[in-house]
């Protein structure tokens, strides 16, 4: 399980090391791991046991046309990546284009049960702001699950 959020420098090819809890995880389902376009302004980062997961449930459960729609939208514009001998992960051109990166470099890895979000690290904090509200009206339920 991905948990915790990591602010991580991304170098001039688009490889960012990965944070030790994190490898350890991805090496533990093998090396490859499955970018793909998530809302606002994030990239979902999955291991390929878990994509695999994804998939096998999409087929189960849309009918053809949703089936279709999937695939043209989301595993078409889907990038793969490997952890590297030093602990690096490129992010795939197109997919890195998504995440509008400001002169540090920096991105934000936010741990989402089974996959990753990538964030600019703004484009993180607006989003955490903007969804202040909505967190404290759901509070309660939250704590009692605690």
């Amino acid at each position: 399980m991905f948990a915790g959020s990591y602010s991580c420098k991304v170098d001039e090819k688009g490889r960012f090391i990965v944070p030790s809890p994190i490898r350890e995880q991805v090496e533990s389902e093998g090396q490859a791991v499955v970018f793909i376009k998530g809302p606002e302004e994030s990239t979902f980062l999955y291991s390929m046991k878990e994509w695999e997961k994804v998939l096998e449930r999409t087929k189960a459960s849309l009918d053809e046309e949703q089936s279709r729609l999937f695939m043209h939208h989301i595993v078409s514009e889907s990038g793969t990546s490997e952890l590297d001998k030093a602990g690096r992960i490129l992010i795939p051109g197109r997919l890195r284009k998504l995440i509008p990166l400001d002169e540090d470099q920096e991105i934000v890895l936010v741990g989402m049960y089974h996959r990753m979000e990538i964030w600019n690290p703004s484009d993180w904090r607006r989003f955490i702001s903007r969804s202040e509200e909505r967190y404290e009206q759901n509070m309660s339920k939250i704590v009692n699950l605690l």
